[in-house]
Parts: structure tokens; C-alpha cells; sequence
């Protein structure tokens, strides 16, 4: 099936003729007598054309039956009929398929093309009809009858409708953009009337079915004035399309322009399978592969009816998608099955963590009440501890443990309690809250969720975080948990919460109640030691590109480390420090550099600099000077409380960045011994007559709490009589004006600073004595712990005598 080219107008030459090369004669456009003794024309069918006498056009064919026609009549010499095809579907036209009247036509030239096809520049001579067909294969061959053209009776008639043909002609040329403006030249230079009949039949936008018709007229006068009829409908048509686009665009302001792009995007939509309907029918289809109950199914019918009333270009409707595709991609009654495998859990545990025993005693517990009730509502855990002790990895090795999905929450710096329950639907960029768009996380609605910082929620104008916590962390309340943004309850009584905190001051009275405590003490030397032998070094080694082979620390070079390199009470200094020598000795290896695999403390210092002057207990000869103990966001430490008198009029005096809970403890500890300057063996002149300054080193440092009342009742009484206190001794405790020493918290923490600063003795309340004996003996074996109830009994125990 042959494939029509529409004629170029920009390579008419002057002559009013389409493309014609230099090589072509002109005697090839003419008819010579041979062509009268050809009998037996080739029939060669095309479609979406019709070839009109005296016009040369281009015809592409590309069948090889069609292409061998070609070659053959013009190795022979020969004319070729040219029919057109009454359907342009039909693939390979049958005799009946093709119109029984066409154009002789002589073959100016074959130009062959890369792709196989070939190109044919053709001239019409003169129509013609079917006599009868002598051959259909390769190719049609016909006997067939020349028809003439019967002229005009009425010339001047006949003169006029051309002209108005060739003025018609111009005015379509001119205001259809998509004809060039050369056809007005080739339309112009065209002299003969019938020839520009020819032309303007050809290359007019006519249906196949009308310029067929056209051919088939033998009367010129008809043929011209039913052209003109159609032109003047083409351009009818033009003039509407010209006027309708004019005005279109006249009127089109921003808004609509864009309703008119967004309704073709919608017709795309529609063709490719997007749009509303689309979106409803794939809502359905996830919504259909959900157990729900009937509430939640009735919300979600009431919702996708309220998408489906919507317009696809309405700015709600976008809301109204997204929350649909949020609400079916949370996992509605999907739980994942729980590991009740406790000697495993046990494993998975000790080899992810060292020591913590507690805690991991208190996660076995669960796991068996689980095992045995198979319906227990999760417990909120909160980890409590200083950095670096593994409390958030802790939420994921319970979540190994337990075979269940792990998320993690960050709650620092959340000040905003749409945060937690999500937006209304209503505001611009509304979304769900961090609990539920971690459910739809996991994809389960049983997962461990670490609520990491918990002590770090503030207030703000846009509400209180830790509030909204107390529905989320209720198991009596969370099993129809209301977001905001959802609108409709979830149940979170499944979910394991387990929170993470620095300290317990910051967090509401209320959300504690909710929540188990669990205490994490800072790590021991020991533990340290430990730690870093099994987990830090070797994952520093795997980072570094580094083997087990590049180096080696043994125990006491990890003790330099820790005790001259770091001061923390986890591990997340040390392990920098480690990855500090890690990337040394991974420099000393690719600059292919020797060095001693076996890294020794000199080697160390090196590396990570100067060792820190450790805080160590003193020993003065200075009466008025106590070592205290002090808890820490980073665990426990030791601090020096100093006093001096000076001539005066018994004032006191305080420095050291010191809060007012602490001045009030020195305020307390004066007014003490001015009340019992006798039984404390003090002189009353030199209370009247000495001011005394207390001061604790490290000013820049905030120091605040009542954990230092015992060190400086203490301390004022060592200036006053001048009696140095013990060597290697230290205290904490809270003192009242009756004499009696309070307990105060953090003991562990406080404990464990002071074994590592070579503490010997340690002064407590006796209300203390619970918080020491749930400590491991082994962390404070070298150490004397003296419980005391009143103030006394702690400067009998500290005093030299």
C-alpha cells in the first residue's frame, strides 16, 4: 500500500512545478507518440490521494511489489495507471477496494531511499477508466479507456469561477498557517484554467471521497464549480477556527488558561487510564485486601464518596487523595507474630550489649508473662541514663529479640503538639503525627517505637508535646488512639513504647506515672574495657578499611585510654578516641609506612595528645577543703568545695557560678553552726569575728542542686576549727537546720565517679543504703560506704583527729 506525500510548497520552483532536480529533462514531462502504442497500463493503488492530469507530485511506495511496478515501467518505458482506494485502512487493496476511474501518469525519476522505500516523481497526462484487469499478481495490469476533459460552453462563465478559485485559493493560502506562503506564487504563475483546476483539486485539504468525485467529472465547468463549493467550505471552516481561536485567546486570562491545560491533562489522564475514576477504582482495590471492622469501612465508604463528588482540578481534592492513600497504607489489624524464644532473646541481648543487667532481667520478664498470657498490653519502658550507655540500641536489640519491626522517634527539640496527634485535614501541608506515620512505617501495627528523648519535649505556643504523650503512652487509653489528622481512633495497645532520657527532672509528673523507670548507670572501668574489646574496636576496624591484624590495644592500654582520654560515664567518647587511632594507622598503611602493630601508650599519647589532668581526690594540708560528689547529664563526677576565713564581721561570701539551691545549702550549713557552735567544738569569736568564703572550682561551669549541703556544713567547720578533712574521702547529701542529713539521687552514677577518681571512703544518708546495695559489689569493692542520719555523724567520720 502506497503512502501519499503531500507536495512541498517551499520547493516549487518558478516554472510552477514541484521538486525537479537538475538531472531531470523536460522532455520528460512531455507525452510522446510511444505512449499511444502502449495497450496494457500497470495499475499501481494508492491512498489518501488522487493524482489529477498535468500535475507532478512525489509518491513514496514501499511494498516490494509496489517498488518492482515502479522499476519495470521505467527500465519499458511504460505509463502506469494510478487509482486511489475507496477505504485507506485496507492493507492490501483487492480490485473491489479500488475506484474504477484514475490518472495516466509518466515516471519522471526513482530516487531510492535509505529505509528501502523509494521515491517516485510523477506527472498525470490524462484520466482514464478500467476497461477490464489482465493481471493482479505481482501487480495489477488493466486495459483501460482515456477519457477526455469536455471543455466549457459558457468560456466567460467558466473564466469567472476560476477566478474565484485562484482569489479563494490565495485568501485560504493566506490565513492557514499551515500551508506555505509559496503556494500563493505556484497558484499566482499557473496560466491555463484547467491546469489550475488540477493543481487546486490535488492539493487542496479536500476528502479522498470529493476530490475522487472531482476526477471523475468530465465537464470542466462542473468539475470547477463543485471545487469552488468545497473551497468555499473549507474556508467557511477556516474563517469559524480562525475566529473561535482569536476570541479564545482574547478572553483566556491566567485562570483560565489554566483550567484549559488542566482539561487537556485531564483528556491524557483519561487516555492513558489516570484521573478520577481511576483513583477511586485504586483505592478500592487496596482498601478491598484490608481487614478493617465495620466502622472504620463505613468512614473510609463516607470518604472515597467524597473524593468521587470532587473535581479532579479542585485544590481538595489532592487533600482529600492523600489522606485516602494515608489511611489505607497504615496497617489496619496487621500485627507481626511475636518471638516467645527466651533463651534466644537471651542471646540476642548479651551479644549486642555488655552488662545492663537490669534491664535485660526486666525484658526476659516480658517476653514470659507474653509467652504465657499471649495477650498482654505492651508497657511503656523508659531507659533512663546518661549518653553513650546504649539505651536507644538497647530499643533495637528488643525489637530483634522480639521479632518484631523497630522505629525510631526523635523527640529533641519537639515543641509542637500537632507533632504527636497530627493537623486537621483543613490546614494547608496537614499530615498525620510522628506516631502513626511510624506505624505506617513498620507496616505493622505491633512495632517497637524508641521515643528517643523523651526529657527534651518543651512547651510552646503551638501546645505541649508531653501532654499529647500521655494518651499515646497510656496502655489503659492508647487502644483507640485519636490523630487528629486521621480522625478516627487507633489502636496503639499493641505497640511497645520505650522511651529514652538523659534525667527524670524534665519530664511531667504525669508521664512518668505512665511509664516503668528503668535506671542505667554509667559503664565501669572494666565494662569499658570489655565494651571496646568486642563491639568498638571492631566496628572501628570495619570502618577504617582496617583487618584484625593492622593493630592491637591490649587492657591496659584501653585503661590509659579511658582513664587520661576520656571522661563520660558510656562509651561514645571512647569510641572516638578509637577511631581516631583507626584513621591513623589506616594513614600509616596506605602511605606504606612502618610501624608497630602493637600500639603502646607513648604511641597513644601521640596520637590523641596530651592525656587530660584526671580529677583526682585531693590531699591537702589545708583545712576547708571536702570532695563532694555530683551527678551529671554525662553521669557522675567529683567537685571540690573550698572554705577561708578573713577578718570581718562574720559574712558569708560564695563563688563558683553557684545556683540559688546551692547558696541556700551554704546559707543553711552558717545559720547550723551559728546554732550549734558548742556542739561542734567551734569557738562563738571566730564566728563573729571571721567572714567566711566558700567557693567550688570550676566557674564557668553551672553548678546547682542540694546533694552539696553535707560538703559544705563540712567544710566551714574544718575552717572554723582548723582541722584538715581525711584524705580520699568524699560525701553527698542534702542537710536541713534541725542537723539531719537527707538522701539524694543519682547514688550510682555518684558511687562509680568516685571509684574512678581513687575515692576510699564515701559519706551517705542511711536513706541511701537501698540505692547501694542494688549496685554490684564488684564496682565498689575497694571502697567504704558510711551511712550517717545526722550532721554530727558526718563531721565525726570526716575530720582528721
Amino acid at each position: 500500500m502506497e503512502e501519499f506525500e503531500d507536495i512541498n510548497f517551499d520547493d516549487i520552483a518558478d516554472d510552477g512545478f514541484s521538486i525537479v532536480t537538475e538531472e531531470i529533462n523536460i522532455a520528460d514531462f512531455m507525452e510522446t507518440k510511444e505512449d499511444d502504442k502502449q495497450t496494457i497500463f500497470p495499475i499501481l493503488a494508492v491512498r489518501n490521494m488522487v493524482m489529477f492530469p498535468n500535475v507532478v507530485i512525489p509518491i513514496t511506495a514501499g511494498r516490494k511489489n509496489s517498488i518492482k511496478l515502479l522499476e519495470d515501467a521505467q527500465k519499458k518505458g511504460e505509463l502506469i495507471g494510478i487509482l486511489s482506494q475507496k477505504n485507506s485502512t485496507v492493507e492490501n487493496p483487492e480490485i473491489a477496494d479500488l475506484y474504477d476511474i484514475g490518472t495516466l501518469t509518466k515516471i519522471i525519476k526513482i530516487i531510492k531511499l535509505p529505509e528501502g522505500n523509494v521515491t517516485v516523481i510523477t506527472k498525470g497526462f490524462g484520466r482514464f477508466k478500467i476497461k477490464e484487469f489482465s493481471q493482479t499478481k505481482p501487480y495489477f495490469k488493466a486495459k483501460i479507456t482515456k477519457l477526455k476533459d469536455t471543455p466549457a460552453k459558457n468560456k466567460e462563465e467558466f473564466e469567472a469561477i476560476m477566478d474565484n478559485i485562484r482569489n479563494l485559493s490565495k485568501e485560504i493560502v493566506s490565513k492557514d498557517a499551515t500551508i506555505p506562503d509559496a503556494a500563493n506564487f505556484a497558484i499566482s504563475n499557473i496560466t491555463d484554467h484547467s491546469d489550475l483546476l488540477n493543481f487546486i483539486c490535488t492539493n487542496a485539504q479536500f476528502k479522498t471521497e470529493d476530490k475522487q468525485m472531482l476526477l471523475s467529472e468530465k465537464n470542466l465547468a462542473t468539475r470547477a464549480a463543485k471545487c469552488y463549493q468545497l473551497l468555499h467550505e473549507d474556508f467557511q471552516k477556516l474563517e469559524l477556527r480562525n475566529q473561535i481561536h482569536a476570541k479564545t485567546s482574547k478572553d483566556l486570562d491566567k485562570q483560565q488558561r489554566e483550567y484549559f491545560l488542566n482539561q487537556q491533562i485531564k483528556t491524557i489522564q483519561d487516555e492513558i487510564g489516570g484521573g478520577a475514576e481511576s483513583d477511586a477504582e485504586e483505592l478500592q482495590l487496596k482498601a478491598s485486601k484490608i481487614k478493617w471492622n465495620d466502622e472504620i469501612q463505613e468512614h473510609f465508604e463516607k470518604e472515597l464518596g467524597r473524593l468521587q463528588r470532587q473535581h479532579p482540578n479542585s485544590p481538595d481534592y489532592n487533600v482529600q487523595r492523600n489522606y485516602l492513600d494515608f489511611f489505607t497504607d497504615l496497617p489496619w489489624e496487621k500485627y507481626s507474630k511475636d518471638i516467645f524464644d527466651i533463651l534466644k532473646a537471651e542471646r540476642v541481648l548479651d551479644r549486642a550489649h555488655f552488662g545492663l543487667e537490669d534491664i535485660k532481667k526486666r525484658i526476659l520478664e516480658h517476653i514470659a508473662v507474653l509467652k504465657l498470657k499471649n495477650n498482654m498490653k505492651s508497657p511503656i519502658l523508659c531507659l533512663v541514663g546518661p549518653p553513650g550507655v546504649g539505651k536507644t540500641s538497647l530499643g533495637k536489640s528488643i525489637a530483634d529479640s522480639l521479632g518484631r519491626k523497630y522505629v525510631r522517634v526523635s523527640l529533641g527539640g519537639l515543641h509542637d503538639e500537632s507533632e504527636i496527634r497530627g493537623h486537621r485535614k483543613t490546614y494547608i501541608g496537614a499530615m498525620a503525627g510522628r506516631i502513626l506515620q511510624s506505624i505506617k512505617k513498620s507496616g505493622t501495627s505491633n512495632p517497637v517505637i524508641v521515643l528517643d528523648e523523651i526529657d527534651k519535649v518543651t512547651a510552646s505556643a503551638h501546645g505541649d508535646p508531653s501532654s499529647a504523650l500521655l494518651e499515646v503512652l497510656d496502655p489503659e487509653q492508647n487502644h483507640a488512639f485519636y490523630d487528629n489528622y486521621l480522625e478516627l481512633g487507633y489502636d496503639l495497645s499493641k505497640v511497645m513504647f520505650i522511651a529514652t532520657a538523659n534525667t527524670l527532672s524534665t519530664i511531667q509528673s504525669p508521664l512518668l506515672d505512665r511509664m516503668e523507670i528503668i535506671q542505667i548507670a554509667g559503664y565501669t572501668l572494666e565494662e569499658k574495657i570489655e565494651i571496646a574489646k568486642r563491639h568498638l574496636m571492631k566496628k572501628q576496624l570495619a570502618e577504617n578499611g582496617l583487618t584484625a591484624q593492622s593493630y592491637k590495644l591490649g587492657s591496659a592500654e584501653l585503661k590509659h585510654i579511658i582513664d587520661a582520654h576520656t571522661s563520660e560515664s558510656g562509651v561514645r567518647s571512647l569510641e572516638k578516641k578509637l577511631a581516631a587511632i583507626s584513621r591513623w594507622v589506616a594513614l600509616q598503611t596506605a602511605m606504606e609506612k612502618e610501624y608497630d602493630p602493637k600500639i603502646t601508650i607513648e604511641k597513644i599519647d601521640e596520637i590523641l595528645g596530651v592525656p587530660h589532668q584526671k580529677n583526682l581526690s585531693e590531699i591537702t594540708d589545708v583545712p576547708g577543703v571536702v570532695t563532694g560528689l555530683a551527678w551529671t547529664s554525662v553521669g557522675g563526677d567529683i567537685l571540690f568545695i573550698e572554705s577561708i576565713l578573713s577578718e570581718g564581721k562574720g559574712n558569708l561570701t560564695m563563688t563558683g557560678n553557684l545556683g540559688n539551691v546551692m547558696k541556700e545549702s551554704a546559707t543553711i550549713a552558717l545559720e547550723y553552726i551559728k546554732a550549734k557552735y558548742a556542739d561542734l567544738g567551734i569557738s562563738p569569736e571566730n564566728i563573729k569575728e571571721k567572714n567566711i568564703h566558700v567557693h567550688v572550682p570550676e566557674g564557668a561551669t553551672p553548678k546547682d542542686g542540694p546533694s552539696a549541703g553535707i560538703a559544705m556544713l563540712t567544710s566551714m567547720v574544718s575552717s572554723f576549727r582548723n582541722i584538715k578533712v581525711k584524705p580520699h574521702l568524699a560525701m553527698t547529701g542534702e542537710i536541713t537546720l534541725r542537723g539531719k542529713v537527707l538522701p539524694v539521687g543519682g547514688i550510682k552514677e555518684k558511687l562509680l565517679a568516685a571509684n574512678r577518681a581513687g575515692i576510699k571512703e564515701v559519706i551517705l544518708c542511711d536513706a541511701n543504703r537501698k540505692d547501694v546495695e542494688e549496685i554490684k559489689k564488684d564496682y565498689i569493692k575497694n571502697m567504704k560506704v558510711s551511712y550517717v542520719k545526722t550532721m554530727s555523724e558526718v563531721i565525726a567520720l570526716a575530720l582528721e583527729k
